[in-house]
């Protein structure tokens, strides 16, 4: 049966062969010739046309790439530079920072001594004021006491029923209190 479908289609075709004419060896020289006509206008289309557009667009990306590169070196140094300057202003601000806390320190200790200073000066005034407060105030009471023991003494010599001489009481009276 699959004998009499070829033979059918034999005869159709005017007795040629049947199949893939790809693989009909008659055509071979053409198709060779065909491939290899092929085969060389598409080689020139890619030297002349392509591959010198795809080698300047890899030049201009290459010379971008390279520019960048530059350009990122340049930025990465004036970057240290400003990380440098930073730094050193930072180191300038701490030191002046530094040097206004010693300032600070320094008028505060001076402002601090001076006032120490007015307050001793001051105290040793109230002191002095006070001790001659106190040196007036003993001195009134001892001449108190002066007093009441020379009364004292000559009620007593009377209340003894002597006759008391005041000079002499008096005297006795100033020994006993000075020692």
């Amino acid at each position: 049966m699959a004998t009499e479908t070829h033979a059918a289609d034999a005869a159709a075709h005017g007795g040629e062969a049947v199949g893939m004419p790809q693989l009909d060896f008659s055509t071979f020289p053409n198709q060779i010739f065909w491939l290899v006509v092929t085969l060389v206008v598409i080689y020139y289309v890619l030297s002349r046309i392509a591959l010198p557009r795809i080698g300047a667009v890899l030049a201009e990306r290459q010379g971008t790439i390279t520019n960048d590169i530059v350009a990122a070196e340049e930025l990465k140094l004036r970057a240290q530079e400003a990380e440098r300057a930073y730094q050193k202003a930072l180191a300038d601000a701490r030191a002046e920072a530094q040097r206004i806390v010693a300032e600070t320190k320094a008028e505060i200790k001076a402002d601090l001594a001076d006032a120490t200073a007015r307050a001793d000066a001051e105290i040793a005034v109230r002191t002095a004021e006070a001790e001659k407060q106190i040196a007036e105030i003993r001195a009134g009471a001892m001449a108190s006491v002066t007093e009441v023991a020379k009364a004292t003494a000559v009620e007593v010599v009377a209340a003894l029923g002597f006759k008391a001489d005041a000079g002499a009481v008096n005297a006795a009276v100033d020994d006993k209190l000075k020692g």
